[in-house]
């Protein structure tokens, strides 16, 4: 007979309510910086759930308009739960995290995908698209993401951190700010921006703090939007459940923080809110490998995949080499970027044979879990990145046929009230 003895639930370190506006609870903070206390400490071993808004922190609604995305501030994203303190960690050390499972909560069965304006957020294709305000709303059943907004697919996902690392050293902090100051400061007109400096406005550490230590974070905090050597914004979606990551350690303790969960992604989410954004619950455990930095010369972090994946076997794949051929017809030398790219619009350009509208191809390449892999590096001057469409999302086939491609009619996503594209 089951009994209660013994019987002892996992604690929740870090509480979050995915209503409420991240401004508003505590343990959330949105910038990088070693004066950041631990919320929370943990010994190695112990196994403990994390709460997690979703990566606007409550600035996005269920609905059927992209008015929300358009009027998004940005300077309050990224809000991560933490930082967790673990004993015993040092500088010099590696902090092993095992992710032992990712979900989202109960009263919150949804996510959602965003195209951000050209002026506001981007994304990839933010200047080839011009990009304005769209949107997929998708409804969690179990394991399988479905959307109002891009009918006629439905898929499992594989939920994980868009966001995961330790603090930096106050050393690390200022190589961050000081080479990517130099790398704004040598693209000042571009739009979107080329990266994101400190900035007071909207920085939020939600603890009680010095006047004067709030105002120094606030400063100098680095921004969340990109990965770097501590981990931060990577958005690998192979760390689900089962996952084990080997992070280095620059400050006492680690000082672990999480965030920006994510239901599914597709390889490189295309669309910087490209994933099945979600609020949720994730649970870790640690442990400690002193010395790690140079046992394993980590400049950055290791990761162990997940065990788990859907078995989508069956693929379309899209190749894509370094000529802008959906553009002006630009020869570039090996840059992997623009074969993704090309490979990314020969798909959507495909999927809009089949009747998606070209925001619908986009958000969905960004959802799915779609794959992508660099074929080659090495023949000059072209490098080849191929992106692998899984044929078992669909409801209906997709596949060339002699006669052509069966157009259908899937309607449009979410786009802005004012009915602007």
């Amino acid at each position: 007979m089951a009994t209660v003895a013994n019987s002892v639930p996992h604690p929740t370190l870090i509480p979050a309510d995915p209503f409420v506006p991240a401004s508003e609870q505590k343990g959330l903070h949105n910038r990088w910086h070693p004066d950041i206390p631990a919320f929370a400490t943990v010994k190695p071993g112990e196994v403990f759930n994390i709460e997690c808004v979703d990566w606007t922190g409550a600035q996005i609604g269920n609905n059927d308009t992209s008015d929300d995305i358009r009027d998004i501030d940005l300077t309050r994203i990224h809000n991560l739960s933490g930082p967790v303190a673990v004993e015993g960690a040092e500088p010099g050390d590696c902090l092993v995290v095992d992710i032992l499972d990712v979900r989202p909560f109960d009263k919150m069965p949804w996510g959602y995908t965003g195209i951000f304006e050209l002026e506001n957020g981007g994304g990839l294709f933010a200047r080839e698209f011009q990009s304005r305000a769209a949107k997929a709303i998708w409804d969690f059943k179990g394991v399988y993401a479905t959307s109002r907004h891009i009918p006629g697919v439905r898929f499992a996902g594989v939920s994980h951190p868009g966001l995961i690392g330790t603090a930096p050293s106050a050393e690390l902090l200022a190589t961050w700010n000081k080479r990517e100051g130099a790398l704004i400061d040598a693209h000042i007109d571009s739009v979107p921006p080329v990266a994101y400096g400190p900035l007071s406005t909207g920085a939020y550490v939600g603890q009680e703090l010095p006047d004067d230590v709030r105002a120094k974070i606030y400063r100098e905090g680095a921004r969340t939007v990109p990965g770097r050597e501590h981990g931060g914004n990577c958005d690998i979606k192979n760390l689900s459940r089962g996952s084990r990551c080997y992070f280095p350690v620059f400050v006492k303790g680690a000082n672990l923080s999480v965030g920006d969960l994510h239901f599914s992604q597709g390889d490189g989410e295309l669309s910087f809110c490209g994933a099945i954004e979600m609020a949720g619950i994730i649970t870790f455990s640690t442990s400690i490998i002193k010395g790690g930095i140079e046992k394993f010369a980590l400049k950055q972090p290791i990761f162990l995949p997940s065990p788990i994946d859907p078995l989508y076997s069956a693929k379309l794949i899209f190749e894509g080499i370094s000529v802008d051929y959906h553009g002006d017809g630009t020869q570039y030398n090996m840059d992997a970027t623009v074969a993704y790219k090309q490979a990314a619009l020969n798909a959507i350009a495909y999927l809009m044979k089949i009747g998606y509208t070209r925001e619908q191809a986009y958000l969905l390449l960004s959802a799915a879990p779609v794959e992508s892999h660099v074929g080659a590096l090495v023949d000059s001057p072209n490098a080849c990145v191929t992106l692998a469409l899984p044929l078992g999302i669909f409801e209906h086939d997709i596949l060339p046929k002699d006669e052509g491609l069966k157009k259908l009619d899937f309607g449009q996503c979410a786009v802005r009230s004012d009915g602007v594209l």
